[in-house]
C-alpha cells in the first residue's frame, strides 16, 4: 500500500507494511492497488498538503509519500449520482527536519489522516474544497476533494460512529449509554488550525486528529477517565475511532472523537475580551474558573497515575527551563538583557531540589488557556459553568511528552499568562485598567483554585514562577516567529519576571 513520490520530486519513500482492508470496492483500497491509488494521488497531494493550516511542515520542501492505509467509508455510485469517501493515512517525507519540529511516526515521518470525497464533477459550492484531478490509477478524471465540506460526507462519519465495529483497519467505539441520533446535519467549523472539527446539529462535536502518531491521545484519554470519575467540567466522549498501524505491535492511533456539543457556550477568551471592552468586572467568572481548573486537577489525579518530582528529576526540568531560555535569547535579541533575571527563577528551583524539596506530578491539561475552556448553561439548570475541553496538549510536543506527568502549576501558569494576553488586547485603549484587571483575574483565578483544591498553586512560589517564566519564553519564541507585531506582549510580561 505504498509508493514512492511521482510528479516531479525524488523516489526513495519507505515502503509501509502491507495489510488488508475490507473496502466496498477493493479497486481503490485493497492491498494490491495501494500502489496505483498514490501514483493517482501524488501530484494532487503534494501541491495540496502543504496549503493546509494543519500540516505542520511548511517551510520544508515536501520529497516523499506513503500510503499507510487506505479505507473506502462509501463506495462512489457507478452513474456518478453518489460521491464516495475514502480514508487515508498518509506519511510525508520532508527534506530536513527543525528544532521544535512536530512527533514522528515510526518509520520517521509526519502521518496525516485525509478524507477525501470523490465525484466525476464538483459543484461550485465545493470548488475550493478541490484537492485535484488525478490524471492516472483508479481515480483518474474524477474530482477529489476535502470532503469535510461536503455535508453529505461529513454525516458518513457520525453514522458509522453509531455503530461500532472494525472497517478495514479502522475501529470504531462508541461509549456505553451513548445515544447518538441519525439523521443529524453537518457543519464544518473553519477557525482551526491544528484539526477539523464537524459539529452534528446542535448535538455533537466530531474533532478529527490531523497529524498522527500512535499512542492514544490526551483528548480521548483523559475525558474517558474524568467521565468515569464523575468529573462535571468535562464533556464525556460518545464514540471515537482509531486506526491501526499495519504490521507492528504499536498502540493504535487516535483519529477522532464525538462530544457533547455545547449549544449556547462562549469560550474563556471570548467572554474576557467582552469584560474588558465593556469596562466589566470579571473576577467572579475568574474564580469560579479557578475552582472548575482545580476540580478538573483533583479528578485526574485521582483517576489516573500521580508521582512525585523531586531531585535530580526537578533539577532537570530546571535545566530544561535553562536551555529553552537559551535557545530563545539566541534567536530574540530583545529578551537577552533580561536572561540573568529570568535564569533567577530556574535557579530557584533548582536549589529548591537539592535543598530537599519535591513537588507531586500528575497528568494535566497540558495547554491550559483561555480558549480552551468553555462557559455553558448547565445541563442541570443551575446557571452557568465551566467546562475544560481540548485536553490535547501543546500540538508540537511527541505525543509522549504529552501523555507525560507535570505538577498542576504548570497548568495554573498557562491560564495566568492567558490573563495577560486578554488585557494586552486593549493595553493601548484601556491603560491603567486593562493592567488593573489582569492583577485582579489573575489573583482571583488562583483564589478560586485555592479554595477548591485546599491549598494555593502558588504554595511553591518558585515553582510556578518558573512556570510563568518558561511559559512567557515560550511565548517571545513564538511570536518573534510567527506575530512580531505582538512580541510586547509578553515582553511585557518578561520585564516584570525578570525584576521579581
Amino acid at each position: 500500500m505504498s509508493d514512492a513520490m511521482s510528479d516531479g520530486l525524488p523516489e526513495g519513500a519507505s515502503p509501509a507494511s502491507p495489510h488488508r482492508t475490507a473496502p466496498a470496492r477493493p479497486a481503490l483500497a485493497s492491498a494490491p492497488h495501494g500502489s496505483p491509488l498514490l501514483r493517482s494521488l501524488t501530484g494532487p497531494l503534494a501541491r495540496w498538503l502543504p496549503r493546509q493550516r494543519w500540516f505542520a511542515g511548511k517551510g520544508r520542501p515536501l520529497t516523499g509519500l506513503t500510503l499507510i492505509s487506505a479505507t473506502e467509508l462509501l463506495p462512489r455510485s457507478e452513474d456518478g449520482s453518489a460521491p464516495g469517501l475514502l480514508h487515508l493515512l498518509v506519511r510525508t517525507r520532508q527534506s530536513s527536519s527543525q528544532p521544535g519540529a512536530p512527533p514522528r511516526d515510526p518509520s520517521g515521518g509526519d502521518c496525516y489522516q485525509l478524507l477525501l470525497g470523490v465525484r466525476a464533477g464538483l459543484p461550485p459550492a465545493l470548488a475550493p474544497a478541490l484537492v485535484g484531478r488525478p490524471t492516472e490509477g483508479p481515480l483518474r478524471g474524477l474530482a477529489v476533494y476535502e470532503a469535510l465540506h461536503d455535508a453529505r460526507l461529513a454525516a458518513v462519519l457520525v453514522e458509522r460512529l453509531r455503530t461500532p465495529g472494525r472497517l478495514g483497519t479502522l475501529t470504531f467505539g462508541r461509549a456505553g449509554g451513548a445515544e447518538i441520533p441519525g439523521g443529524l446535519p453537518a457543519r464544518l467549523l473553519t477557525n482551526e488550525q491544528s484539526n477539523s472539527s464537524v459539529v452534528y446539529g446542535d448535538s455533537f462535536i466530531l474533532k478529527l486528529f490531523r497529524r498522527v502518531s500512535p499512542g492514544v491521545n490526551p483528548d480521548l484519554e483523559l475525558p474517558l477517565a474524568l467521565a468515569e470519575a464523575g468529573c462535571p467540567r468535562v464533556p464525556a466522549p460518545a464514540a471515537w475511532f482509531e486506526a491501526a498501524w499495519p504490521g507492528t505491535g504499536t498502540e493504535p492511533l487516535t483519529l477522532g472523537v464525538l462530544q457533547p456539543f455545547l449549544a449556547g457556550s462562549a469560550d474563556g477568551w471570548q467572554l474576557a475580551l467582552r469584560s474588558l471592552t465593556r469596562r466589566a468586572d470579571f473576577t467572579a467568572a475568574a474564580h469560579a474558573l479557578g475552582r472548575a481548573t482545580a476540580e478538573v486537577h483533583t479528578a485526574l489525579a485521582a483517576a489516573l497515575p500521580t508521582g512525585v518530582l523531586a531531585g535530580a528529576g526537578l533539577e532537570e526540568v530546571a535545566a530544561g527551563m535553562n536551555d529553552r531560555l537559551a535557545e530563545a535569547a539566541s534567536a530574540v535579541p530583545a529578551l537577552r538583557p533580561y536572561r540573568a533575571g529570568l535564569g533567577r527563577a530556574y535557579e530557584e528551583v533548582a536549589a529548591f531540589a537539592r535543598n530537599g524539596g519535591s513537588c507531586a506530578v500528575q497528568r494535566l491539561h497540558g495547554d491550559l488557556h483561555l480558549g480552551q475552556v468553555l462557559c455553558a448553561p448547565d445541563r442541570a439548570g443551575r446557571g452557568s459553568l465551566w467546562w475544560v475541553i481540548d485536553f490535547e496538549g501543546e500540538p508540537a510536543r511527541p505525543l509522549e511528552d504529552r501523555r507525560g506527568l507535570g505538577p498542576p502549576v504548570r497548568d495554573v501558569a498557562g491560564m495566568l499568562r492567558s490573563f495577560d494576553y486578554a488585557a494586552a488586547q486593549h493595553r493601548e485603549s484601556l491603560g491603567s485598567f486593562a493592567e488593573a484587571w489582569s492583577r485582579a483575574n489573575r489573583t482571583a483565578f488562583r483564589r478560586g483554585y485555592a479554595e477548591a483544591a485546599g491549598g494555593d498553586p502558588a504554595g511553591t512560589a518558585a515553582l510556578l514562577r518558573a512556570y510563568e517564566t518558561d511559559k512567557a519564553v515560550y511565548e517571545v519564541l513564538y511570536e518573534a516567529r510567527h506575530r512580531p507585531g505582538w512580541l510586547e506582549v509578553p515582553m511585557t510580561a518578561i520585564r516584570r519576571l525578570a525584576a521579581a
